[in-house]
């Protein structure tokens, strides 16, 4: 079942996050991530925000995400995106997930 990863970060050191961009999708496609949206000027509809990004992802399953997050290349990568955003990520269901 589809699950899908949704990201929104404020950044914090521009320069360390964008080494993270930098080596991101090297990382991502190796686990079968699909990149659905990344938007640094998403548009807020209701209530509030202090976030300055917005990224949409796709996996087959939680077990490509399990794989792909805790893998040792994203860990090493993913020093940088602690370094330079706050970043809050959730894990939604597709739909029809029982």
């Amino acid at each position: 079942m589809t699950v899908y990863v949704i990201a929104q970060l404020k950044f914090t050191d521009r320069a360390a996050y964008d080494r993270y961009q930098a080596r991101f999708m090297e990382v991502f496609t190796r686990y079968s991530g699909t990149l659905l949206a990344a938007d640094e000027a998403p548009r807020l509809l209701e209530g509030q925000t202090d976030r300055e990004k917005v990224v949409l992802m796709s996996f087959p399953d939680e077990a490509a995400v399990t794989a792909w997050a805790q893998s040792p290349e994203y860990q090493e990568i993913s020093k940088d995106r602690h370094a330079g955003a706050d970043t809050v990520s959730v894990l939604v269901h597709g739909l029809g997930h029982v």
